[in-house]
């Protein structure tokens, strides 16, 4: 029995719903078809906007790196690997790139954007070509990235994007965005200081010939001064290896910690050279027992050849740092050239419409039930009661 009056009062509440529908039915048709109305008039106001695209394929990361192909070869996940050594992956570098300050600029200027865009300031041409108009994202899974600009103008679209693709070429190649750049980088300019060295040490034993007459020392002193020379040039050359080894390497990496290991040897063979005292075992003389008289030649011969040394050891290894950014050249290739497109991409009218249709409903339907419990609501003495209160109070807040 109960069963069934909860039934009945179900029944009844829907069709007091249904009834407060039909009640307002003009209030809700008004509102919905409003609605629509209004936001499609809304949209053909709106300009249309036009998106083109265009996709590159950077330059994957070098796989000749030392550290990442050991990890590789130990089982490791290229992706752990280069997080443990903190490399970015190459569409995160490019993105990064196509939204900096330079290209913007470049792009604000090739296209007069700031007279387009009718700004005052450049940062804001910036801004709202990098925010609003530049849409550049990488696939990690295929390695591309999707350059998109937005414009009222479908060519002047297609010809952004390209030449968002040519501006990060020219800039691009004057950038070490590679290890191996990065490399050759560092050892062309350790080149040129120790060219530089060389040069003054070449002018300054020149100069004590000419002013001294002494063109030649006795052989033994010659050879150790060679040797020592010798050995310092290895041992600068192979710190200079450790400064490069250690940009893209833990310190556990096995060849970090040899190179170190032959620093050490290096240090420990040259301190033997320099040693002074009579119970030496090496054949050579030891630095402490050379004459004095000779003490500035063989300063200046052993500059000399230090520097000699050193600059044949840092041009090997600069070749070699050549031969491997050649190798790992950054070539950025474009798979699809942007084109003029044929559809907008902004307005989504019909979509707007719809949109706006539900939520005039949903609105609508929510007023109808309000505007009838305001009306239930002032029949009933008790309510009634409840709302003078309720009026009273916000008044009294009003006034604080």
């Amino acid at each position: 029995m109960e069963e069934k009056q909860t039934q009945q009062d179900d029944e009844i509440n829907l069709l007091d719903y249904l009834i407060v529908l039909l009640k307002r039915k003009r209030l809700i048709t008004g509102i919905t078809f409003g609605a629509a109305i209004i936001t499609a008039i809304i949209s053909l106001i709106m300009p249309t906007i036009y998106r083109a695209e265009t996709k590159i394929l950077p330059p994957q990361q070098s796989g000749s790196s030392l550290a990442l192909g050991m990890l590789s070869q130990m089982g490791g996940i290229p992706d752990i690997a280069s997080a443990a050594l903190g490399l970015k992956t190459p569409g995160d570098l490019y993105v990064g790139i196509l939204k900096s300050r330079t290209v913007a600029d470049r792009i604000i200027d090739r296209f007069d954007l700031m007279k387009l865009y009718d700004v005052e300031y450049r940062e804001d041409a910036r801004k709202q070509l990098v925010e609003d108009v530049l849409d550049a994202t990488g696939d990690k899974k295929s390695g591309l990235i999707t350059i998109s600009v937005e414009d009222k103008d479908p060519k002047r679209a297609a010809d952004m994007a390209n030449a968002f693709v040519e501006e990060l070429k020219n800039l691009n190649r004057g950038l070490a965005v590679t290890e191996a750049a990065q490399r050759r980088l560092f050892f062309e300019e350790q080149l040129k200081d120790t060219k530089t060295s060389l040069l003054k040490a070449e002018e300054a034993m020149k100069g004590f010939q000419e002013k001294t007459g002494a063109l030649q020392i006795e052989e033994q002193a010659k050879a150790l001064i060679e040797g020592i020379a010798n050995i310092r040039a290895q041992i600068a050359a192979k710190e200079v290896e450790l400064k490069v080894m250690r940009t893209y390497s833990t310190p556990n990496n096995p060849d970090l910690q040899k190179a170190e290991e032959a620093l050490k040897g290096l240090k420990l063979e040259l301190s033997k050279l320099e040693a002074k005292g009579g119970t030496n075992p090496d054949p050579l003389m030891p630095a402490g027992r050379m004459p004095s008289v000779g003490t500035e030649y063989i300063r200046k011969l052993r500059d000399l050849k230090f520097n000699e040394t050193l600059y044949d050891l840092l041009a090997k290894q600069y070749e070699l740092a050549k031969l491997d950014e050649a190798r790992d050249a950054v070539v950025i290739q474009v798979v699809d050239k942007a084109v003029p497109p044929d559809k907008r991409a902004k307005p989504k009218r019909t979509l707007m419409v719809i949109i706006a249709t539900f939520t005039g409903f949903f609105l609508a339907v929510f007023a109808a039930f309000f505007m009838e419990f305001k009306e239930r609501a002032s029949n009933d003495p008790e309510n009634k009661e409840r709302f003078e209160t309720l009026k009273k109070y916000l008044n009294f807040r009003l006034k604080r």
